[in-house]
């Protein structure tokens, strides 16, 4: 099975509108309401593609438990720990208009030590039969900023390969204990290695202990710096829609060629078509099927110059 991670749990809630004008107000024509944090996003791809997937992390109060129940019917494992403090909420505002997405995201629940301890003793347990872990997205209140650096150490003794999927100094903490892949957007790349060029970015960024890494580019699509060479994945055009989710769905491309052990480009061409198909579904955690299967024979994976 595949193991993923989110520490910090939302409950996801998509508002469509007619059109978004700021300082006025809006008549909601859709709501939608799922599961969401990045690694349940992960999760619901994965399941959607036919890998027996389970899920852990926090949830907690009314949100936790509506979370938790509309988790139920999917074919993702809870195995989700307890928290006192009740679970966030994220808010997506879709202009149907112009198609773009306001997001808002609560900060999560301030997690205990002790709830961080049954965590820890949930996720060592887990590691025993896992082919592959997901760590994903922010670290909720309460939670040391080398908790991830901590998780990984604890995949690698269990030799369990492991993707790393945050920022800001989790990323920092957590490469240094030699992730197997780290997955940043640009901007969070820049902010780990100071170099906005993406060719030096990334191989800084593997200086500094990633076995490989893939920077998302957005609308550009992939670029992989990863042992066995360099390699650049876009999309065929650039899609629109609601993008939230989009980077889940390329982890969860990405993790899945892993387990399956695919070559580089097969990975990046899976992630690339994933990432767009979801773009083209109205929520997050979600693919268009019919879109990927489409895209997966357009996206162009070119070798590059180390």
């Amino acid at each position: 099975m595949i193991l993923t991670v989110t520490l910090n749990t939302a409950l996801d809630l998509t508002y469509r509108v007619p059109a978004l004008t700021p300082h006025t107000s809006h008549r909601v024509t859709q709501v939608i309401e799922r599961p969401g944090g990045k690694g349940l996003n992960v999760a619901r791809v994965l399941a959607a593609l036919g890998y027996e997937t389970v899920a852990t992390g926090f949830a907690g109060g009314v949100t936790g438990a509506t979370l938790r129940d509309q988790l139920a019917p999917t074919p993702v494992r809870d195995e989700l720990v307890e928290t006192a403090g009740p679970t966030r909420r994220t808010v997506a505002v879709v202009d149907a208009t112009s198609g773009d997405t306001t997001q808002l995201n609560e900060p999560g629940p301030t997690v205990t030590a002790a709830e961080w301890t049954a965590f820890r003793t949930r996720f060592t347990a887990l590691l025993d039969g896992a082919r592959a872990v997901a760590l994903c997205g922010s670290l909720p209140p309460g939670i040391h900023v080398g908790a991830y650096a901590e998780l990984i150490r604890l995949a690698r003794a269990a030799a369990v390969p492991v993707l790393l999927d945050t920022s800001g100094e989790p990323l920092r903490r957590g490469i240094a204990a030699r992730p197997d892949l780290v997955k940043p957007n640009a901007e969070e790349l820049a902010r780990l290695t100071g170099a906005r060029e993406p060719h030096r970015a990334t191989r800084d960024a593997r200086r500094r202990g990633a076995r490989a890494v893939v920077s998302s580019l957005g609308p550009e699509g992939l670029l992989a710096a990863t042992p066995e060479g360099v390699w650049r994945a876009t999309p065929p055009a650039t899609v629109k829609g609601n993008p939230t989710g989009a980077g889940d769905s390329a982890v969860a491309g990405l993790l899945s060629g892993l387990v399956d052990e695919t070559p580089w480009p097969d990975r990046l061409t899976r992630a690339v078509a994933l990432s767009a198909a979801t773009v083209l579904s109205p929520v997050a955690g979600e693919f268009d099927p019919t879109a990927y299967e489409e895209l997966l024979t357009r996206v162009k994976v070119a070798e590059e110059a180390p």
